[in-house]
């Protein structure tokens, strides 16, 4: 199994201990294994059915067509919702809406751009400069990337934001604490 993002690594510390986690087209569950072995409660959500099952050894997981049915978290909240490499633009409010009061979304997904240098390159599965801040305009930004890395090559944009508690007091989130072991 492939190791964690290292952005979804950076960013675990924003996490709640013991928060609940879910992980938006998950694959095999890299994600998932890394909360779990943290102590969270960890669900998974991908189409494809060996994923779902490499998945659930680490959590709930289930199997479902985000794309082409429903949304399977209608009025749940997770103190932590992940997307890696994932983007399908008409689920970006509920993946948002997903993310509890106090709770944080970390997403990671190309950009344009990558079509110059290899797949995907459809403009579909490409975020444009700021799509991803403007997707989270109900959340506070905490960290933003836009840009080219070399390795692996590839365009990307990146956010950890925040849904504010509504108590008015700014949240104080370190910038770049080490993941917890």
């Amino acid at each position: 199994m492939s190791q964690p993002s290292a952005w979804i690594v950076r960013w675990s510390h924003l996490v709640p201990a013991g928060g609940r986690v879910l992980d938006v087209a998950c694959g095999a569950g890299r994600h998932l294994r890394w909360f779990a072995d943290r102590g969270h409660a960890v669900t998974g959500v991908d189409r494809a059915p060996d994923a779902v099952a490499s998945a659930a050894r680490w959590g709930r997981a289930l199997q479902a067509d985000i794309e082409a049915g429903p949304w399977p978290f209608v009025g749940e909240n997770f103190d932590v919702v992940v997307v890696t490499n994932y983007l399908w633009r008409p689920r970006l409010p509920d993946i948002v809406a997903a993310v509890a009061p106090g709770g944080v979304l970390l997403y990671e997904t190309f950009a344009a751009g990558n079509e110059t240098i290899g797949k995907p390159s459809r403009p579909d599965f490409l975020l444009q400069p700021g799509e991803l801040i403007a997707a989270c305009a109900g959340l506070g930004v905490v960290a933003y990337e836009h840009g080219y890395e070399a390795t692996p090559p590839r365009f990307v944009q990146r956010i950890a934001a925040v849904r504010l508690d509504g108590s008015g007091i700014p949240l104080r989130h370190l910038l770049g604490a080490p993941a917890r072991p």
